[in-house]
């Protein structure tokens, strides 16, 4: 195979690392991280509640909890072992196409990817670059300006097959990587038009499918230096100037073409002495002419001059018709010195580049002159390139008097930005959402075409690095006219998230000169569909003229075998096929599956007997069946023998096939149209095959659907679902998997390609969300032996927050999805309750709202009629079977209005009766409930000012069926509650004790007084949210919240004053801390004063974490903050609430002690265990004392008991019973 080698230095260096690179193994590098080492054993079962659709443990350094891009930038994406998705390496816009560059020999070299990003894995690579998945090292292949939107890489040649909308050297629109060599031109220099997919026909010939009608690249335009570049706009600058008035401004040349010398139209040198004269623009070029007009004033002038370029600093080779012998001479070539002649019949002179070179200043250095010194009195310096400019001033001058001279018209609050690193300066444009929806901005461009012809035409968008607006870039919408008469071509949308310079072809084809009735356009505005306010940016469109040999209609067949292309198109079956096509086919996709070749696109055949698609088979074109597809096909893939389709269709030609909804399937093998489900409402861009874990360590290949639609149509007996662009397909069960009630992780977001790699699982591009515990929504357990979140069995579906909502809850609890939880074990109860803002399903069918029990067995119900639907449930307790269940709750039960908190009876099943009166005041909601140890009373706090007819605000107390006040001078919202032992109770909130403001507050029970904690009003830097004890009798506890700045707070108080955690930026922006809990380790972390060496603490809500990201949990361990559960509800992080376990944990006091119940119950065990072991050493003792007395056992048995009886007669023994006692004789 013989290619011409297009390698630079560039691509010399890539070919040495690539050399490093080449290896024999394939796979993605995974960085594990290590596991917290928890240890749950004494708090029994544990819980996690939030408002999450997809939740994973931390395992991975490459998991984040980002949700994924929906401003044009992708990935590529690795599955790593625990089976979720993390990105691999970040692209600045899409990726197209992918495929594994295996050498001849078996050597991976790497994964070739391609897109229209300009930057990916940080690195800039303009539309191509090679990954190494080994190192995740990122390596540019550069050379392309452009777009790639398909890579093909054949191993039997060592060759990856380029196509797209770009420019390489010599070649347009497809190129080739050869090997160790780099880049060389395809014989036949590339294509016409866009190349859209390429694949290997079973001859082992290159097919290249795409928009183009011929063979060729772009080329010079007939009529040459045609735009005039703008020096009126430029900073004029020189040296050695005259001090001659009139004479001494070197602007006076500028647009100076008449040739008239005098004051203000000549410049002139001091006398007898070289200088020079130089123009520094704002934007760059390519000059092909430079034209000089000499002066004559006072018999002065310029002999020789030379053109130096900048920023380059090189001097130029230029090349002049020699006014005496009119042959084109080159310039001195030892010092590129030109002659400029001073002869009256010349009324200028024209100097034309050598080589084509970008600068954007330039500097002519005068050496000798005619007379007493040099001068000119004109000069104008023209391009080939045909360019509008956003920026008016950089158009071409309007001095210059040029009829239809390029121009553009800005609309709306542009501005003027730096080019920076960029090409030009550009106009840039803040707009909020209503400016985007009614796109205020726009700006029109009209280029200055003086030729008929063809052309390629591109919009250039500048990097978003440079000027720190990436993160507010949004999408463009470009539409053109190009031809009189005709329409507007469709509108296309151009995402501006582009980190490096960039450029999409928006057009190729005829383009008509301007006139009086006629000038081509290009309308840049910002797409309306964009709901937020974004930063819109305009900067230049080009038009390219294009040849080509003509004879092609989409479709062309290359042998690399040979080394020239044949021009006799008749003799491929591929190029037959296509030139059999009604003309302008597109061909989007090329597939081969058991020996044919499958053609996907827009297209008609010439004898109206099929569309869209057909196939390609012993030389024959062959319509499928039913004459194809009615609309346009826009992907193939084969899985299988099916070939999977995707595109914008409804059903077959003569419409006999059903369910063939833009997703449908041809049976290769049966030649018959396969329906998959109903297909989805709207088009099906891309198709991409993906392993998933079906059931459980059982992955099957599924198939991915990726485009523009909203719903899975319903089929049979499963509904309609609604979607955003994505669906999976699962082949062996022939269903949507969102229809199927399957323990498999939640996928959101869109996939464009994949590809193979050897012993390792595809690599993936697109842009996806995905966390790992199936059936897991909003609650989940943790275990910690082994450490693992599992599904708590229940389908939770959060429900949309209302306004109203947001008033009535306390500031930074969660108001949508479940919020609280508890266990519940007494008797023959073993209930897990569930509070929150939700809807389940129960098992027996019926819809559940907001607060959900699961038993024992696994039964899923919930409460009866009466609370409105709104309800939300923060906070829940029990004492003996009443569950306590506040929030903002509203409703009426048995005919009694009930408000912020019911009473549930476990037991029977159902509603209390009577229920406590209800709570009152503005934005009723209680937040927290405690039980009073060692007794009947609940005290319920939050956001009230009466219970029942009762004053009683922010915490009350309720106990044998009626409320009473604990204390008096509370006033606030409380947020959360802690006992510090049987008679004093701790709340923290934005609370107030008789007027005076603070966030913390203790109740003395026996004394019944509320007293503010000391240093609390200016030590805590706001309203407290969550609260936890540090220890046994809860003297050191946390607290977190949300300071008035807005920030985030975590502090400790240790029993006398209150600790920081460290510096201020722990933790980032936006973090809102929900939940604290104090957890046991395996393993002692080092020691420090904040967190004792066994334990942990974790803090629960929606974490911002530098260095990091955000997460949903994070452990501190006293000094750092790790991240340790990430969790995405929808597409952005998700949060989560709380931990609730089955019992409290245990606390060891502070040197090493137990705390004071179990030393008492220790001390107990220790004494009883002391008597017993003196007891028996008693005995020891006193066995071996009569031992050593001689002391004999007593005997057990009398073998003459008759004998014995007979020496004392009975009357002796018992005869004197009866008698009275007598004195004893002494």
């Amino acid at each position: 195979m013989r290619f011409l080698s297009l390698v630079g230095p560039a691509a010399a260096e890539f070919i040495f690392l690539f050399q490093l690179l080449v290896q024999s193994t394939q796979g993605v590098a995974f960085d594990p991280v290590p596991p917290p080492n928890l240890n749950l054993d004494q708090l029994g079962r544990v819980a996690l509640t939030g408002n999450f659709d997809s939740i994973s443990l931390y395992n991975y350094k490459q998991q984040t909890e980002s949700a994924f891009s929906t401003n044009g930038s992708q990935a590529l994406i690795a599955q790593l072992p625990n089976g979720d998705f993390a990105p691999a390496a970040t692209a600045d816009a899409y990726i197209k196409s992918m495929c594994p560059f295996v050498m001849s020999n078996g050597d991976f070299a790497g994964v070739i990817v391609g897109g229209n990003f300009t930057s990916l894995g940080g690195i800039e690579a303009q539309g191509v670059a090679m990954y190494d998945p080994n190192a995740s090292q990122i390596t540019p292949l550069p050379g392309l300006l452009g777009q790639v939107s398909v890579v093909y890489c054949d191993q039997d040649t060592n060759t990856v097959y380029v196509g797209g909308n770009f420019k390489g050297a010599n070649s347009t629109n497809a190129v080739a990587w050869v090997g160790r060599t780099g880049w060389a031109n395809l014989p036949f220099a590339g294509f016409n038009g866009p190349v859209d997919s390429i694949t290997k026909a079973p001859n082992g010939n290159i097919i290249f499918g795409g928009t183009f009608s011929g063979l060729g690249n772009t080329t010079a335009p007939q009529k040459k230096d045609q735009q005039v570049i703008n020096i009126a706009s430029a900073n004029i600058s020189s040296g050695a100037t005259s001090d001659r008035t009139g004479f001494n401004d070197p602007k006076n040349i500028i647009c100076e073409t008449g040739g008239q010398d005098g004051p203000g139209s000549t410049w002139l040198l001091k006398d007898k002495t070289p200088g020079f004269w130089r123009a520094d623009m704002n934007f760059g070029y390519q000059p092909t002419k430079l034209r000089l007009w000499n002066t004559r004033q006072d018999g002065r002038g310029t002999k020789t001059f030379r053109f130096t370029a900048f920023p380059i600093a090189g001097i130029m080779n230029l090349t002049y018709t020699d006014p005496v012998t009119n042959e084109k001479t080159p310039c001195d070539a030892s010092g590129a010195r030109c002659p400029l002649s001073n002869n009256a019949s010349l009324p200028f002179q024209d100097f034309e580049f050598v080589n084509n070179v970008g600068m954007s200043a330039f500097q002519l250095d005068i050496s000798d002159w005619y007379g007493d010194g040099g001068g000119l009195n004109g000069i104008e310096l023209f391009q080939d390139d045909i360019y509008a400019y956003a920026v008016p001033d950089l158009n071409e001058p309007t001095c210059a008097n040029i009829r239809f001279g390029s121009n553009s018209t800005p609309t709306g609050p542009w501005t003027t930005a730096p080019s920076g690193k960029s090409q030009s300066q550009y106009l840039t444009a803040d707009l909020s959402p209503q400016d985007v929806k009614s796109a205020t901005a726009s700006v029109v461009f009209m280029p200055n075409i003086r030729q008929k012809g063809n052309y390629s035409v591109t919009v250039y968008t500048p990097g978003c690095l440079q000027d720190d607006s990436c993160s507010r870039r949004g999408i463009a919408n470009v539409t053109g006219i190009f031809t009189e008469g005709s329409a507007l071509i469709p509108a296309q949308q151009i995402y501006q998230t582009n980190n490096f310079d960039k450029y999409d072809q928006i057009y190729s084809g005829p383009v008509d000169v301007n006139s009086d009735s006629f000038r081509a356009t290009v309308t840049l505005t910002p797409f309306t569909q964009q709901g937020d306010g974004i930063t819109l940016v305009a900067q230049r469109v080009r038009f390219a003229p294009t040849n080509y040999t003509g004879g092609l209609n989409g479709i062309f067949e290359f042998d690399p075998t040979e080394g020239t292309t044949l021009t006799d198109f008749s003799k491929s079956d591929f190029d037959q096929a296509g030139m059999n096509l009604q003309s302008g086919a597109i061909v989007t996709s090329l597939k081969v599956a058991g020996g044919i070749t499958y053609v996907g696109g827009n297209f008609t055949d010439t004898d109206g007997k099929f569309r869209n698609i057909f196939s390609i088979t012993d030389g024959n074109a062959v319509s499928l069946p039913n004459g194809g597809l009615n609309d346009p096909v826009a992907a193939l893939e084969v899985f299988g023998d099916l070939l999977y389709i995707g595109g914008n269709f409804t059903n077959t030609v003569n419409g006999t096939v059903s369910g063939l909804n833009n997703f449908a399937a041809y049976d290769t093998v049966g030649q018959s149209w396969v329906a998959l489900g109903s297909g989805v409402r709207g088009r099906v861009n891309t198709i991409v095959p993906l392993e998933l874990n079906v059931t459980e360590n059982q992955p099957e290949t599924c198939i991915t659907v990726n485009g523009d639609f909203d719903q899975l149509e319903a089929f049979g007996s499963s509904p309609a679902v609604p979607v955003q662009g994505f669906g999976v397909w699962v082949p062996f069960r022939q269903n949507w998997l969102q229809n199927l009630n399957l323990n498999t992780r939640t996928i959101t977001g869109q996939l464009s390609s994949t590809t193979n790699l050897t012993g390792s699982s595809p690599l993936l591009a697109g842009t996806i969300s995905s966390q790992g515990v199936p059936g897991a929504r909003d609650a989940v357990s943790l275990t910690s032996d082994p450490l693992q979140l599992n599904s708590l069995g229940i389908q939770i579906q959060p429900q949309q927050v209302t306004p109203t909502m947001h008033k009535r809850a306390v500031n930074g609890q969660n108001v949508t999805g479940a919020v609280t939880g508890l266990f519940h074990k007494s008797g023959k109860l073993n209930v897990t309750v569930i509070g929150g803002h939700f809807t389940a399903t129960a098992s027996n069918g019926s819809t559940i709202n907001n607060l959900a029990f699961i038993n024992g067995t696994g039964a899923i119900s919930g409460i009866g009629s009466g609370l409105d639907d709104d309800s939300v449930f923060l906070a829940l307790n029990t004492q003996a079977d009443i569950l306590y269940a506040g929030g903002t709750i509203s409703g009426n039960l048995d005919n009694t209005a009930v408000n912020g908190l019911i009473l549930y009876d476990l037991a029977q099943d159902n509603f209390a009766s009577p229920q406590p009166p209800a709570l009152g005041g503005d934005n009723v909601a209680v937040n927290a409930i405690t039980t009073r140890p060692k007794s009947t009373q609940v005290y319920v706090a939050g956001n009230f000012d009466t219970a029942g007819s009762l004053g009683c605000p922010s915490v009350c107390m309720f106990d044998r069926g009626q409320w009473s006040q604990p204390g008096s001078g509370l006033s606030g919202s409380v947020a959360a509650l802690t006992w510090q032992g049987n008679d004093k109770l701790l709340a923290g909130g934005n609370i107030s004790v008789n007027g005076n403001a603070t966030t913390l507050a203790n109740y003395n029970t026996k004394e019944s007084q509320w007293t503010p904690l000391d240093d609390a009003a200016t030590a805590v830097p706001g309203p407290v949210t969550a609260l936890t004890a540090a220890n046994d009798d809860v003297s050191q506890f946390w607290v977190a919240g949300q300071s008035t700045n807005g920030s985030a707070f975590l502090l400790k108080y240790d029993g006398s004053k209150f600790q920081t955690i460290g510096n201020s930026g722990m933790l980032g922006d936006q973090t809102k801390i929900q939940g604290l809990s104090m957890l046991y380790l395996n393993d002692d972390h080092d020691k420090n004063d904040m967190v004792p060496q066994g334990m942990t603490l974790l803090i629960t809500g929606s974490l911002n974490l530098p260095n990091f990201g955000t997460a949903s949990a994070a452990l501190f361990d006293g000094t750092t903050f790790a991240p340790f559960i990430l969790a995405t509800s929808g597409n952005r992080p998700g949060s989560l609430s709380q931990l609730f376990s089955e019992r409290e944990v245990n606390f060891k006091s502070s040197g090493g002690r137990i705390a004071r119940g179990l030393v008492v119950l220790i001390g107990l065990a220790c004494a009883l265990g002391t008597i017993f072991l003196l007891v028996v050493a008693g005995i020891l003792l006193e066995r071996y004392r009569r031992k050593a007395a001689g002391y004999q056992p007593a005997p057990t048995s009398y073998p003459d008991k008759t004998a014995n009886m007979g020496r004392i007669p009975p009357e002796h023994l018992f005869g004197r019973l009866g008698q009275p006692a007598s004195t004893p004789l002494l």
